[in-house]
């Protein structure tokens, strides 16, 4: 395992620990959500140098079920090999993306006049808005554009739960978490549009939870939330900022900030049932 590689894999590890226990199943350790929020995962347990068998991953799953939580898994193929082949064995369904680190300064492009580009502040007014611009955006993944804009937006932000939006304004006060959003100036296509965040950990920060509402796609907005918190991570002192991306297509858009895929993240879950 390359030293960039064992130093995410650190990262990995610590991020989950501020809001989750973490419980411990030999090979995997599976990280249980404190409070509300997104929930979290089982990955391979950091140190441990043996196997990961199908049986381990069946063992976590009926813990998953038993917790009433998502039966995931995630983890990095080259520093884990041979675990996607005991998830496919247990069931799972194994999704590999490109795992990307920024590769000198991050380059933005030219946004449209009527986009404004910020940080997120955690007494913003449109937080609840832009905490659901994701939820539109992750249930139409891709870059192609769509119907879906500011009217499914606020729907989504009206039916958030309250302290889904107090945890990412806890984690934004505490620094935990980094937030931007672009933001369109009037029209149709008015308020939060494009929202990402980075986390951080021993000097290395993750750019996760990029994504534009489909009726904004294709104006450069996803790459420009990617640039700036880049920008924001390095400033912060931060050695490595690395990212997932959910298929080639979008790793492209990475791609064009700057960033180089050096490795693949692993996401299992159960198979789909039509």
């Amino acid at each position: 395992m390359s030293d960039l590689l064992a130093a995410i894999e650190r990262f990995y590890d610590a991020v989950p620990r501020r809001y989750a226990d973490a419980e411990d199943h030999g090979p995997l350790t599976l990280f249980v959500r404190r409070g509300e929020g997104w929930p979290y995962y089982a990955r391979p347990t950091l140190g441990h140098a043996g196997a990961v068998e199908a049986k381990d991953v069946a063992a976590v799953r009926a813990r998953q079920r038993q917790l009433s939580i998502p039966e995931a898994f995630e983890w990095v193929l080259e520093t884990t090999p041979g675990l996607d082949a005991a998830a496919e064995a247990a069931g799972l369904c194994v999704r590999r993306c490109p795992l990307l680190v920024l590769s000198g300064e991050p380059r933005a492009g030219v946004l449209p006049a009527d986009i404004a580009l910020a940080l997120v502040s955690a007494e913003d007014p449109d937080l609840a808005a832009s905490q659901a611009v994701a939820h539109v955006a992750f249930g139409a993944l891709g870059t192609a554009r769509g119907a879906a804009g500011p009217a499914e937006r606020d729907a989504a932000a009206a039916a958030l739960a309250a302290g889904q939006t107090a945890t990412w304004r806890a984690a934004l006060v505490e620094g935990a978490m980094v937030s931007a959003v672009a933001r369109g100036r009037e029209g149709a296509l008015a308020g939060p549009l494009c929202v990402g965040s980075y986390q951080h950990a021993h000097g290395i920060a993750e750019i996760v939870g990029v994504g534009t509402l489909p009726a904004a796609r294709r104006r450069g907005l996803a790459a420009a939330v990617t640039a700036i918190l880049a920008r924001h991570a390095l400033d912060a002192g931060m050695r490595t900022v690395f990212v997932s991306a959910h298929s080639g297509e979008v790793a492209r858009v990475y791609e064009h900030v700057g960033f180089r895929r050096v490795a693949t993240a692993c996401i299992a879950e159960p198979i789909e049932r039509g």
